[in-house]
């Protein structure tokens, strides 16, 4: 998050104004009051013994003004200096001018090769606010056109780049749990789902659970009023802490509407690693996971037990607290049934297959690795433990099933032999050999079984549809914005 400016002289050469109050905005709020008093520019410009050229550049926002040429214009126009930097809302006029001007100003106008001109009186407010309309429709199909599957791995490349080089841990998110943990009273150790609730009622949030949640949404916030709607039919096994931390973490992060694939991706990673860190707080956690080490005891599901967590979440979080305070390398794998890799992480020099972009995510799993061996064991119960030998060593993997919407998918973490002995599950007398690298590993049939059956079979392909689908378009790939506005409006305090 990025600190906001202050209104003070900065160098003594303008006043320092944020975004929200920039020259434009000035500038128009003095046209506002001149033209409410019936003034003319030469008028205001006899007042404050200024040429009226110099306040013209100063209405029309190409001149940022001094404090002491404000504070004589306020006087001037019979008013305080904060009703120019804070006061009442512009008319319509000026509001459409200036948010037109700011978009001459930006890419858009810039891509089309047209330069910023200056907006006439005459010009009527309906036509400046159809150029409004079109620079907003010419940016949305940017955006449509930059959410490709191409864009997807390119964005989930650089992030997991960005997670190895972080050894998948974050320390200002670590910060910002401890800080709302601390802020509600958390006393450590396990959330309940009591305190998800006060973490709500901190942000300024009530709860409400709907049986008409758009199907396109997890949760939806009203942020006008203050409500937090979440779906009434939680399934059996869900989480209802889960839910309702992962709709508050963007608005504890201060998230705006992403304004590319990447950053939506970059803000959904925010968002579940910070309701990890409040689930299972790093403070309460490490020590734990210390004296887990310390005895050889490492286990994810004593993590998972523990902090009464999903397989999947407790995974993660030893992802982002192994290396950072355990000193151990670790990689993390969920793939779907169908043998797609569908999440991915590493930072123990495994070697995942990729695509040219250097994309995990998408990828067949080795059949012979942990992931895709667990689905063929009948125990549910207990996790599966593995031994992989590989072209770079070999490593040793923990392994569960777990069912999701899309079908069933198994999530495993591990590590390289020489860190096994920390863990729970070493003694294994499981072993394969993958040699995902090379095509006959198992991308590839053995050649007499290729010879006899090629030319004899047609199989029906059953693959995630995420996979066959271009990416859905607006802010927020995948929502219907119309159901989410229809909802919003139904359920709205009258």
């Amino acid at each position: 998050m990025t600190p906001s400016a202050g209104t003070g002289t900065g160098s003594g050469t303008g006043v320092d104004i944020d975004e929200d109050t920039d020259a434009l905005t000035i500038g128009r709020r003095i046209r506002q009051l001149r033209t409410a008093r019936g003034m003319t520019l030469e008028d205001l410009a006899t007042a404050v013994e200024r040429a009226p050229s110099q306040l013209s550049m100063i209405e029309t926002g190409k001149r940022e003004p001094k404090l002491t040429l404000l504070q004589s214009i306020a006087r001037a126009l019979g008013t305080g200096i904060d009703a120019l930097l804070e006061g009442e809302p512009l008319d319509e006029r000026s509001a459409v001018e200036i948010a037109l001007e700011r978009a001459m100003k930006g890419q858009t106008f810039q891509s089309l090769g047209i330069d910023p001109f200056r907006i006439a009186k005459s010009v009527p407010t309906d036509a400046l606010k159809a150029l409004l309309a079109l620079h907003g429709e010419i940016d949305r199909l940017r955006d449509e056109r930059a959410a490709t599957p191409e864009e997807a791995r390119r964005a989930n490349v650089e992030l997991r780049h960005l997670m190895r080089r972080q050894d998948n841990h974050f320390a200002d998110l670590e910060t910002k749990a401890s800080e709302i943990l601390s802020a509600v009273g958390h006393p450590g150790g396990p959330l309940t789902q009591r305190t998800a609730s006060e973490i709500a009622a901190y942000l300024g949030f009530t709860l409400h659970y709907a049986p008409d949640l758009p199907q396109s949404t997890r949760s939806v916030a009203d942020l006008a009023n203050g409500r937090l709607y979440l779906s009434s039919s939680v399934p059996a096994r869900g989480d209802a802490r889960t839910a309702v931390l992962q709709a508050l973490s963007s608005r504890m992060l201060g998230h705006s509407e992403p304004r590319s694939y990447a950053e939506f991706l970059r803000q959904r990673v925010e968002t579940n690693y910070l309701t990890g860190a409040l689930l299972i707080p790093e403070a309460h956690v490490v020590p734990a996971l210390k004296d887990a080490k310390e005895r050889r005891a490492i286990s994810i599901e004593d993590l998972r037990d523990a902090y009464s967590v999903s397989y999947e979440t407790a995974a993660h979080r030893f992802t982002n607290l192994a290396t950072q305070h355990l000193d151990i390398p670790v990689h993390f794998l969920k793939v779907h049934e169908s043998g797609t890799i569908t999440k991915a992480y590493e930072n123990d020099d495994v070697n995942f297959p990729t695509d040219r972009l250097g994309a995990i995510e998408g990828q067949m799993c080795c059949r012979r690795w942990t992931s895709r061996v667990v689905f063929d064991e009948d125990d549910r119960f207990n996790p599966y433990y593995q031994y992989t030998d590989t072209g770079g060593g070999t490593f040793w993997c923990t392994a569960r099933v777990e069912a999701s919407s899309e079908g069933l998918h198994s999530v495993s973490v591990g590590v390289r032999f020489d860190d096994t002995r920390w863990f729970v599950g070493r003694d294994t007398q499981n072993r394969g050999t993958s040699k995902h690298s090379v095509e006959v590993c198992c991308r590839r049939a053995p050649s007499e079984l290729e010879e006899r059956w090629r030319e004899h079979s047609w199989p029906n392909v059953r693959t995630p549809r995420t996979l066959l689908a271009t990416l859905p378009t607006g802010s927020f790939p995948g929502v219907d914005t119309t159901d989410v506005y229809e909802f919003l409006d139904a359920h709205a305090p009258r």
